[in-house]
């Protein structure tokens, strides 16, 4: 009982966890960073996480919408664009413990090593994940290629981004970071070194600290477990300091700023730029290229590198035309080109 009550008490009383709206100028100052909790510890939780959403879900009215319009795809046009999609696997690069580096293996899945440690953002390396066509590019960086798997951090369980046919080819004591809620999944998946943490809350693995940040999204994997279980970004800051934010999915909103606020001096932000069309279904729970741009503004972080695009054809909009309207975006921005990291799947890049 004493756990469930310092889970609940964390979730609900942080002055960044109350109202949904954007903060309001009078707002009190942001606390410290929380101190990093142990690694693998049960935890209990309440039993849904719907006070977090930061806009309702679509109703029975959206939904009939969505299937009257059948905006699912790109059309023949929007599709004849895969063979130019940016491919260009190579290998990765050979990094000591005080470089950053990332690699896309596509979609949300980044190669991130940090403080000497090699770390998964939700990997999907399947050709297929259940309820969308097979993937239209490779997977850019060979399973068979990694250097051991450190740690794995999850966005929030939807198929696109917690991958279970990928996540079995882990040995199972490697370290995953994970949303509230969603430990039980991967202990029910023999997994015995699961961290689950709440908003703000973060855990420390080899000097390198993962704190787990909100996002405007939902979670949802069968028919009856919607948002039982939370959804968020990844802070990871290296012990020199060094900092790279990985946003999961995400629509726009005020949680950008205030993420930027606590977590100053982001070197470089993995922002979804892809799945936005059409924009009355889905701009509360994923942004667009401009919103995108936006965002990392907002987070104060110096560099960006898109993702969640050239993947997966998950939604309305030409499949190439994410990377055109990020780098419009960017440059009406009037931000430094060089730091749009705007990789080809299998592409690397060291800070």
């Amino acid at each position: 009982m004493t756990q469930q009550s310092e889970s609940t008490t964390t979730s609900t009383t942080t002055p960044e966890a109350d109202v949904p709206g954007d903060p309001s100028p009078l707002a009190p100052p942001f606390p410290p960073l929380a101190d990093p909790l142990p690694l693998a510890q049960r935890r209990v939780w309440p039993r849904t996480f719907h006070d977090r959403l930061t806009a309702p879900l679509p109703g029975l009215k959206g939904i009939a919408r969505f299937a009257r319009e059948g905006s699912v795809r790109p059309g023949k046009e929007g599709l004849a664009d895969i063979p130019r999609l940016p491919f260009a696997p190579q290998p990765l690069p050979r990094v000591d413990a005080r470089t950053v580096a990332v690699s896309w293996a596509g979609h949300a899945s980044w190669v991130v090593q940090i403080g000497g440690l090699t770390v998964l953002t939700d990997p999907v390396w399947s050709r297929r994940i259940l309820g969308t066509p097979a993937r239209i590019t490779p997977v850019g960086i060979p399973w068979d290629s990694l250097p051991r798997v450190d740690a794995v951090v999850i966005s929030h369980n939807h198929y696109d981004h917690l991958d279970a046919p990928t996540l079995r080819r882990l040995p199972r004591d490697t370290p995953v970071f994970a949303p509230a809620g969603l430990g039980r999944w991967f202990h029910r998946r023999q997994f015995t070194h699961v961290t689950e943490l709440d908003w703000w809350e973060a855990a420390e693995l080899g000097g390198v600290r993962f704190d787990f940040v909100p996002s405007h999204h939902w979670s949802k994997r069968t028919l009856t477990d919607t948002c039982r279980t939370l959804w968020g970004g990844w802070v990871l800051t290296a012990p020199d300091g060094q900092r790279v934010y990985f946003a999961g999915d995400t629509g726009y909103g005020h949680w950008f700023s205030r993420i930027g606020q606590r977590y100053p001096g982001i070197d470089l932000a993995l922002m979804p730029i892809g799945a936005y069309d059409p924009r009355w279904w889905l701009s509360d729970v994923h942004c667009d290229p401009e919103e995108a741009v936006r965002a990392t503004q907002d987070l104060g972080a110096r560099r960006m590198a898109p993702m969640h695009w050239a993947t997966f054809v998950l939604s309305a909009e030409p499949v190439l035309e994410p990377l055109t309207r990020v780098r419009a975006a960017w440059e009406k921005a009037g931000l430094p080109r060089e730091d749009l990291w705007d990789l080809p799947v299998g592409a690397s890049k060291v800070l």
